[in-house]
């Protein structure tokens, strides 16, 4: 095996690690807005992922939408919100 097989090898797996243990921290974390921040991580990991496969069009998708408008989205709803501990 060449050295560049290797290193796209070992790059793929760093990028898998990271989506499994951003994953994990999104189930993990009790804030909501750190869960959130977790996804978006996870979700560029994804891109990422994506765009190693050579899939740019389907890179590009996931991270305008999954990682920048989901995250939007879900940051303004959570700030909409009261806290449970404010009642």
């Amino acid at each position: 095996m060449d050295l560049s097989a290797f290193l796209y090898d070992a790059v793929h797996f760093i990028v898998l690690l990271g989506i499994i243990g951003s994953a994990f921290l999104v189930v993990k974390f009790k804030d909501l807005v750190s869960a959130t921040i977790a996804l978006a991580a996870c979700s560029l990991l994804v891109s990422l992922e994506f765009f190693i496969l050579q899939a740019p069009d389907v890179a590009i998708a996931e991270a305008a939408v999954g990682a920048g408008l989901t995250t939007a989205i879900l940051i303004f709803a959570i700030k909409g919100t009261r806290r449970r501990e404010e009642y």
